[in-house]
């Protein structure tokens, strides 16, 4: 698969980045390639008003490469990694961005809509959240964010892994070990067990399958 990997943090090489590191190195070793963006390079603008900001030909008039970063790295990614740092119990402002901007392209008034509203769906996904606090609730409304995200634009959430640290570098000494989870997931991306069950959805009563005898 080609993984695009998307750093979100303002930090550059901080604890998101480390975690992002690892699981490109994990998804190398499963034979992926990786598309590693930082999200400051392409997007400076928040969603404006489409009304008053659309060009004469209903294309956005945002002017960042925003459109560079979706039509040359998003849409040909088989898999999306996101990693945030935790700000204000949320994800950074420029990643928020980068989801609402979604509706410049997406929306029936947009010339690219035919292109990238599939272009956007049945792709592999993962989160990195690095976080200062231990405290498990502080990344929970974010956890539920991407899995509502994700849901809303078809793609499989294979995982998410959180790592505790605040200084640059600190989330190698995360005890739970969250550099080789992001690893983990990294080699796993491809093929993570993904389910999302319904009250009539047909399943056996075994999760991994049969059992292996010895």
């Amino acid at each position: 698969m080609k993984v695009l990997v998307l750093s979100a943090s303002p930090r550059r090489e901080g604890n998101s980045w480390a975690l992002a590191q690892s699981l490109a190195k994990g998804a190398e070793e499963a034979g992926h390639t990786i598309d590693f963006v930082q999200l400051s390079d392409y997007v400076e603008a928040p969603l404006g008003d489409c009304r008053s900001c659309r060009l004469s030909d209903r294309s956005c008039g945002i002017a960042d490469d925003y459109e560079r970063l979706l039509f040359d790295h998003v849409l040909p990614a088989d898999a999306i990694v996101y990693a945030t740092p935790l700000h204000f119990y949320g994800m950074t402002g420029r990643l928020k961005s980068f989801f609402d901007r979604f509706f410049c392209y997406t929306s029936a008034s947009s010339p690219h809509t035919g292109e990238v509203v599939p272009g956007l769906m049945h792709k592999r996904a993962a989160v990195l959240i690095s976080c200062e606090e231990s405290y498990r609730g502080a990344t929970l409304g974010l956890e539920a964010q991407f899995q509502e995200l994700t849901r809303y634009l078809r793609q499989d959430l294979a995982g998410v892994v959180v790592g505790i640290g605040n200084s640059r570098g600190e989330v190698e000494r995360d005890p739970a070990r969250p550099l080789e989870a992001a690893a983990d997931l990294g080699r796993r991306l491809g093929d993570a067990h993904v389910t999302d069950y319904r009250l009539d959805t047909d399943r056996s009563n075994r999760v991994w399958g049969p059992s292996v005898e010895a």
